[in-house]
């Protein structure tokens, strides 16, 4: 289980993280949302230890995360994919794989043999496997699309084997089209590797239909938590976040 106590991060004057306490069961689906500035890339910062908290603990399976370094935060569990997918553009889908787990295995010279270690290969291909991304392993990475690059970089998370995947808008700069068929590809993710997967995600549309629980941030603080029924008819988010057509919708 993660669990977040009384997590805080400033910046000057500003509190971009004002004591927030969450709880994310194991193999649960989370999804964050909030207006502009609510704290939300900070708060996946200090989770994966690009941020230091000023206060609070992170705890995965009990051990306390705050303060790590994210090497070390990988190591115990916790895997992210970034709203701008951070991937290797020279290399194939598949040498992009290998070498993140050679890396993860620590024998960076195993992905330059003719036959690399078995162990090696499945792990790559099972995570191309689960992403969709078997059949353009010979594709380089510059040449895939917005939405496969995007693929890549989760893949790239995913084969690490974490206990907590934090997906950072993964449906960013995406057409409907697209950004449906991401979105579907995480919930199978999801549904297959039943781990815990905390996403952060500006389209309600989806947030509503494949969230079973979510996180209200504004201003730092968590303005509310709850399903997605409960969320669209609370008044404080409506007013701060979701506006009077939802709360039309809400009520329709």
């Amino acid at each position: 289980m993660l669990e977040i106590r009384s997590l805080s991060k400033s910046f000057g004057g500003v509190k971009a993280t004002d004591n927030v306490s969450l709880d994310f069961a194991d193999g649960s689906l989370t999804a964050v949302i909030g207006p502009n500035g609510a704290g939300k890339s900070t708060f996946f910062n200090l989770i994966t230890g690009a941020l230091r908290p000023d206060a609070g603990q992170i705890l995965l399976n009990g051990v306390d995360m705050a303060g790590k370094t994210p090497p070390e935060i990988v190591r115990h569990g916790i895997g992210r994919a970034f709203q701008v997918a951070s991937i290797f553009p020279s290399l194939t889908v598949e040498e992009t794989m290998l070498a993140a787990v050679c890396a993860d295995q620590r024998r960076a010279g195993v992905m330059h043999r003719r036959f690399p270690l078995a162990e090696t290969r499945d792990r790559a291909e099972h995570a191309m496997e689960l992403l969709g991304l078997a059949n353009k392993r010979n594709r380089t990475a510059a040449t895939l699309s917005h939405g496969d690059q995007k693929l890549l970089d989760i893949a790239l998370a995913l084969v690490l084997e974490p206990e907590v995947l934090l997906l950072d808008e993964p449906t960013a700069g995406m057409g409907t089209e697209e950004r449906w068929r991401m979105i579907d590809k995480v919930r199978e993710l999801w549904e297959k590797q039943k781990i815990t997967v905390v996403f952060i995600e500006h389209d309600m549309d989806i947030v509503f239909k494949i969230a079973p629980k979510i996180v209200v941030l504004c201003y730092g603080r968590i303005l509310a938590t709850g399903t997605p029924d409960a969320i669209r008819s609370n008044d404080a988010v409506i007013e701060a976040y979701l506006g009077s057509e939802d709360r039309a919708g809400a009520v329709a």
